[in-house]
C-alpha cells in the first residue's frame, strides 16, 4: 500500500513537471529558442576582429614581397612561408565561424514547428517572414564560407608558387587574377550575408512587438554583420 502511494505521489509530481514545462506560450518558447541561436553565434562574432587583423598582416607582408626583387629570392620565401602560416590560421577561424552558425542554425530551426502555433495574426505573419529571411542568411553565410574557403586555397597556392624561384611572370599574373576575382565573389557574398543580418534583426524586433514579447532587442540582436574583406 504504502508502495503504490508513493507511485501516485510520484505520478502526480511528473504531471505536475509536465504542465509547468508545457506552461511558456509558444510565443515565449520561440523567443527562447532565438536568443540561444544568438548565444551560439557568439563564436562566430568573436572570430571577426581576428580574421580582419590576420588579412591585413597578410596585405602587409605580400606588400613587401612584390617590393622585392628576384635577387632577394631567400626573402621572398621567407615572407610567403610567414603568409602561408596566416592563411592557416585564418582557415582555422573560419572553421570555428562556421560551426558557430552551423548550431545557431540547427537552434534556430526549430521554431519552424511552432509559427503555426501563434494565435495572433500578425505575429504568425512576423514570424514567417522572419525565419524566411534567417533561413536565407543561413544560405548566404554558406556562400560566403565556400568563397572564403576557395579564396585561403588560391592564395596559398600562390605563395607556394612565390617559393619557386623558376617561377614565370605569365604563370604568376594569371594566378593572381584568379585570386583577385576570388575576393570580389567573397565580396559579393559577405555583401548579401550582412543585408540578410540586417533584415533579419529588423525583422525580429517586429516580432517581438507583435508577440508581445518585452525585451531590450539592443541586447538581444542576433548577430552583428560579418566584417567586409576588401
Amino acid at each position: 500500500m504504502a508502495f503504490k502511494k508513493s507511485f501516485f505521489i510520484l505520478l502526480l509530481f511528473i504531471l505536475a513537471l509536465l504542465t509547468a514545462c508545457s506552461g511558456a506560450s509558444t510565443s515565449e518558447q520561440i523567443y527562447d529558442h532565438l536568443e540561444k541561436a544568438v548565444e551560439l553565434e557568439d563564436t562566430f562574432v568573436k572570430q571577426q576582429d581576428p580574421i580582419v587583423e590576420l588579412e591585413k598582416k597578410e596585405q602587409e607582408i605580400y606588400s613587401q614581397i612584390i617590393d622585392l626583387g628576384m635577387n632577394e629570392f631567400e626573402q621572398i620565401k621567407e615572407l610567403s612561408k610567414q603568409a602561408i602560416e596566416n592563411i592557416d590560421e585564418r582557415k582555422e577561424k573560419i572553421e570555428l565561424e562556421k560551426e558557430s552558425i552551423t548550431a545557431s542554425k540547427e537552434e534556430f530551426t526549430k521554431i519552424e514547428s511552432m509559427i503555426e502555433d501563434l494565435e495572433q495574426e500578425d505575429a504568425q505573419k512576423s514570424a514567417q517572414e522572419m525565419y524566411s529571411v534567417m533561413t536565407d542568411r543561413y544560405k548566404a553565410y554558406d556562400k560566403l564560407y565556400q568563397a572564403y574557403s576557395k579564396t585561403l586555397k588560391l592564395e596559398k597556392d600562390l605563395y607556394t608558387m612565390l617559393q619557386k624561384e623558376d617561377l614565370e611572370q605569365k604563370t604568376l599574373t594569371k594566378h593572381i587574377t584568379k585570386v583577385n576575382d576570388s575576393y570580389q565573389q567573397v565580396i559579393a557574398a559577405n555583401k548579401t550575408f550582412n543585408e540578410r543580418t540586417t533584415e533579419y534583426n529588423a525583422l525580429k524586433e517586429e516580432f517581438y512587438s507583435a508577440a508581445g514579447i518585452d525585451a531590450e532587442f539592443e541586447n538581444n540582436a542576433p548577430t552583428g554583420e560579418k566584417n567586409s574583406t576588401e
